[in-house]
This record gives structure tokens, C-alpha cells and sequence, in this order.
């Protein structure tokens, strides 16, 4: 198995482990509502406490994203974001931030269309650290994860409520950086999890992997991230950030003064929270 070198990612975890607290993992959309502002936003994300940004690549056909990352994929998509403008907003990112970890998320299909080794080439020398692909099983690992691990980006894999423990071990075979567990069965952004499920379910990931395990899907709020950290290892905000970036838009979907005032405000309270709530494990 090819060895990965996630360094950014290692390190923002060894940090908050000494700091006894979890890490703040924020997504949102590449070119959202048009890439000057997406850049604005990601820019300012780490300054309001997010240790890891997760940022989407737009697809016309998103099957695990509920309707907030959809219309953000839409809009993004319509101000002509594609896989080479967000590595260029993610190189533009690294001129002025060397240690902040972004990890794409996304379909194979557009970067089956860029080109699997065009596209790692490019994300390693844009500063891209790991890449979420939720519609490649482990039986896909070949296409891309395999290759991504090669060139020392993580592929992270996602572990659901219906994942058992015979396929865990497959899901956990190549996967690097951290393990996302999803807490809900359903689509982004649709239900509140029951966090006392989802610490009983991260306990029995732990079971299987050394790698830190991550808990998102259904976190809103300050208060929800405050009760998923102090059981998991890092806490995943995304469709309550589309969601506050949206309500920041004018009628005709433009940007406004208040647009990243409004995501980093949701992201301060949500960095409280993780970072009040200490850990127990």
C-alpha cells in the first residue's frame, strides 16, 4: 500500500489533541456565488476558527448532497467554476496560507473528465492536501484513490449508520487523514443526528482504525458541535454555511458586503463550541 504524507492534516490534529479538543472541519462551495467571493470566504475561515477546510467541487448531479449544496453547486456553476478555476482559487489560497489543510470534496465524474493525473498533478501543486470522492467505493480504489495516495494526498473515506462490520474494514483499507463518519442516513443539511448513536458508532470506528474520526452531516449550530466534540475527533459544518452564505445574497443572487460576515459569525460560534466542549475520549 502506498505510504501518504498528509502533513497539514497530521499536524492540525496533533495540535487540537494537545489543546484536549476537537478540530472544526468547514465545507463550502468552490465558486459560490462567484469565485472572487468564494476566495474571500476561504481566506477567511481559519482566522474564525475552521482548522480544516473542505472545499466542494461543483456537479451537476451531487447524489449525497441535500437542496442547500445543490443550489450552491448550481450557483457555482453558473458563474463558471469548474475543477481548474477551484484548484486555481486553492493555489491562490496557498500564497498566503501554508498551513491550513483543504480537502476537495466531490464526484469522480469531473475529474474523471479533467483527467485523473492531470488532475493529481495539478492538486498537488496547487496545495490541495486530500480529496472526499463520495461515489468511488473501495472496489474503484484503482481509479483514484490508490494514485492520490501516491502522490501523498489523503483519501478519506466516509463511514455511515449502515456501514457493519464486515465492510468497515474495506472502507477503512486505503483511507488516509481521517475517517468521516456520516451521521445520518439521508442527504447533507436534512436531520439533527442523535449524538448518543454517533458516539457509540465513532467508538466502534475507533475499534478498526487509528486514524481520527470526524462526524458530520446534520451539525448546525454551536450546540450541536459542542455535543459531537466531545466524543469524535472533529466536527464537519457544511450545508449551515451554504445556508448562511445564501440568506446573505441579494434577489438576484449577487454577494454582498455582509456575505463572508455572514459565514465566518456561523463559523466563530460553531469553533466555541468545539472548543468548550473538551473531549472524553
Amino acid at each position: 500500500m502506498p505510504t501518504p504524507s498528509p502533513r497539514r492534516i497530521d499536524s492540525t490534529f496533533a495540535k487540537a489533541r494537545s489543546e484536549n479538543r476537537a478540530v472544526l472541519v468547514t465545507y463550502v462551495m468552490a465558486g459560490d456565488p462567484d469565485p472572487e467571493t468564494s476566495l474571500e470566504v476561504l481566506r477567511a475561515l481559519p482566522g474564525a476558527g475552521a482548522d480544516i477546510l473542505e472545499f466542494g467541487l461543483p456537479f451537476t448531479d451531487p447524489m449525497a448532497d441535500g437542496p442547500a449544496i445543490q443550489a450552491a453547486g448550481l450557483r457555482a456553476l453558473k458563474a463558471g467554476q469548474g475543477v481548474a478555476k477551484t484548484l486555481d482559487l486553492v493555489r491562490r489560497f496557498r500564497s498566503e496560507n501554508d498551513t491550513t489543510p483543504i480537502v476537495l470534496m466531490g464526484y469522480f465524474n469531473p475529474i474523471h473528465t479533467y483527467g485523473v493525473e492531470r488532475f493529481l498533478t495539478d492538486a498537488v501543486a496547487a496545495g490541495v492536501d486530500g480529496l472526499i470522492v463520495v461515489d468511488l467505493p473501495p472496489e474503484e480504489d484503482s481509479e483514484l484513490c490508490l494514485p492520490a495516495l501516491e502522490r501523498g494526498l489523503a483519501f478519506i473515506r466516509l463511514a455511515t449508520p449502515t456501514t457493519d462490520g464486515k465492510r468497515l474494514p474495506a472502507v477503512l483499507a486505503n483511507t488516509a487523514g481521517f475517517v468521516y463518519y456520516v451521521s445520518i442516513t439521508g442527504i447533507t443539511g436534512t436531520a439533527t443526528p442523535d449524538f448518543g448513536r454517533v458516539a457509540e458508532a465513532v467508538g466502534r470506528i475507533r475499534e478498526h482504525t487509528d486514524l481520527p474520526v470526524v462526524v458530520g452531516f446534520g451539525v448546525k449550530t454551536g450546540a450541536h458541535a459542542a455535543s459531537i466534540a466531545r466524543g469524535a475527533d472533529g466536527v464537519v459544518v457544511g450545508s449551515a454555511l451554504v445556508d448562511a452564505l445564501h440568506r446573505s445574497l441579494d434577489a438576484e443572487g449577487r454577494a454582498g458586503d455582509g456575505t463572508v460576515t455572514a459565514v465566518t459569525t456561523l463559523v466563530r460560534d460553531l469553533a466555541e463550541g468545539v472548543r468548550s466542549a473538551g473531549r472524553t475520549v
